[in-house]
């Protein structure tokens, strides 16, 4: 028999902050089932989505098993996961210093990573890279952000604490947006070495390899 899932995930196929919140989802066991709304209807924007989400956007997540408790913002949707379904600290930490390093790394990726890499996405797919000053600042700001990240990793295995954590995750899926549109993977490789290491040790682990499969798979089936 079939468990019910505890969990429903709105998230898009395209964009990768549901697919960030679906690794953290998978790398604790938890069952989930994933709805995708039809951007192209506006389904995001229609009156029973919004009930989820006033703002009309990706990802939403419901629990079940808590009340149907349903949030919004990826980030926040993580710290909830970690917070309550994360008992023995396997993504977080347990100490007070740890899960403030933690929290600086997640607010620095909704804040700096995610908006910076989304606006070069944007401009680069849909208006063919014009105008041309305006992607050239997000593409800067896509190296900056990578520099930070290579700084850090250049004299530490991961973000926090010693052992991949939620900050780890929250930054991949963005960064492999640099590497297939935004930069291309060559940048990394020459430019941020130890950013390359970090990417391909989250990259190894089968539940979040399995989830980048199946994106990928979504991926193909829509070109």
């Amino acid at each position: 028999m079939a468990v019910e899932p505890q969990f429903t995930l709105y998230s898009t196929v395209v964009g990768p902050n549901g697919w960030k919140v679906a690794m953290v989802l998978a790398e604790l066991g938890l069952i989930y089932r994933t709805i995708y709304p039809d951007f192209a209807k506006k389904e995001q924007k229609g009156p029973e989505f919004l009930k989820l989400n006033p703002n009309g956007r990706i990802p939403v997540l419901v629990d079940h098993h808590y009340n149907n408790f349903t949030l919004w913002e990826s980030n926040a949707i993580i710290e909830y996961l970690v917070t309550k379904y994360d008992t023995g600290n396997r993504l977080s930490f347990g100490d007070f210093d740890n899960q403030q390093y933690m929290r600086q790394w997640m607010y620095f990726q909704a804040s700096g990573q995610g908006p910076y890499y989304g606006q070069a996405v944007w401009f680069m797919k849909n208006c063919h890279g014009e105008p041309r000053e305006v992607v050239e600042r997000y593409q800067n700001e896509t190296r900056r952000v990578i520099s930070v990240l290579e700084r850090v990793l250049s004299q530490q295995e991961w973000l926090v604490g010693g052992k991949l954590s939620v900050a780890d995750i929250s930054f991949l899926q963005w960064n492999t947006s640099a590497d297939r549109i935004i930069l291309g993977s060559e940048f990394i490789d020459k430019e941020a070495p130890h950013v390359r290491r970090w990417m391909n040790a989250i990259i190894a682990r089968p539940a979040i390899a399995a989830i980048m499969q199946e994106r990928m798979k979504l991926l193909s089936a829509q070109t």
